[in-house]
């Protein structure tokens, strides 16, 4: 079982409002304007977030009512709705349907919370799990907009607490091993994690709660919490990486191997 869902719900309260205080003032110019996501402009960007709050409906429903989740079948037209959406439109409606499903999740009294559940992409997912996932969609394509908007923008603190220590399941699934063997000791700061990230045929990123030394043959890697989650989630690109906080990695092998979605 996953933990309470109201710090996810939290979090995922105050990225929408973020989300609405940097796009509401948005002229047709700057929504037009290229994102962080290379091939989607800021008006793409909220287009996305728009049809993923629709779909996250779907799957509420799916999962309070005890049906089976919607598939590719029920996702096409909606993405088919919005990419025909002007970039205005795409950019007033998205915020609409993302308060309309934050709404959704914030309404759920204990008993729904605790009846939902949705088999989902091989995991048995309950409220705090749906909302988790949400989370970590929502707050990465807000960084997309906003630090397009102002390049020094970093994901929200919450949501780094947050998604910090639900990082391996993401790493394995997303990851492109790309064959070389490594064992690297990552430490973070705010909040302070330890993992052990290792490559080959296959990747895996497991705490590592222990502080003695690492032994022979292991990289270590220091970043701030905040770094390392947009480094899992493809989006450390040279002119986003904190000065002076790694050592021993060649941060481009790893970048290659996690190339974000």
């Amino acid at each position: 079982m996953e933990s309470s869902p109201t710090p996810w719900i939290s979090a995922l309260r105050r990225s929408h409002d973020r989300l609405r205080a940097a796009v509401e003032p948005l002229d047709l110019g700057q929504l037009e304007r290229q994102s962080y996501a290379s091939e989607w402009s800021i008006a793409q960007v909220l287009s996305h977030l728009g049809s993923q709050a629709e779909i996250f409906e779907l799957f509420l429903n799916a999962g309070l009512s005890g049906q089976e989740p919607p598939g590719q079948d029920a996702f096409a037209p909606v993405w088919e709705v919005w990419n025909a959406k002007t970039p205005q439109a795409q950019a007033s409606d998205a915020l609409h349907a993302d308060q309309a499903t934050l709404a959704r999740f914030e309404s759920m009294d204990a008993d729904e919370q605790a009846r939902f559940h949705l088999s989902m992409f091989g995991l048995e997912l309950d409220t705090a799990g749906i909302a988790r996932m949400r989370v970590g969609e929502h707050a990465i394509h807000t960084w997309d907009v906003v630090v397009a908007l102002d390049p020094k923008e970093t994901l929200a603190p919450d949501a780094v607490a947050l998604l910090i220590d639900t990082l391996d399941q993401l790493a394995a699934r997303t990851a492109k091993p790309d064959g070389k063997q490594r064992k690297i000791r990552v430490t973070t700061t705010d909040p302070e994690r330890r993992f052990t990230l290792e490559t080959g045929d296959a990747v895996t990123l497991v705490p590592a709660d222990d502080e003695t030394v690492p032994e022979l043959g292991v990289s270590e890697l220091r970043l701030p919490a905040e770094a390392f989650v947009r480094l899992i989630y493809g989006r450390l690109d040279s002119g986003h990486t904190p000065a002076d906080e790694h050592a021993g990695v060649e941060l481009d092998e790893l970048r290659a191997i996690f190339p974000g979605f």
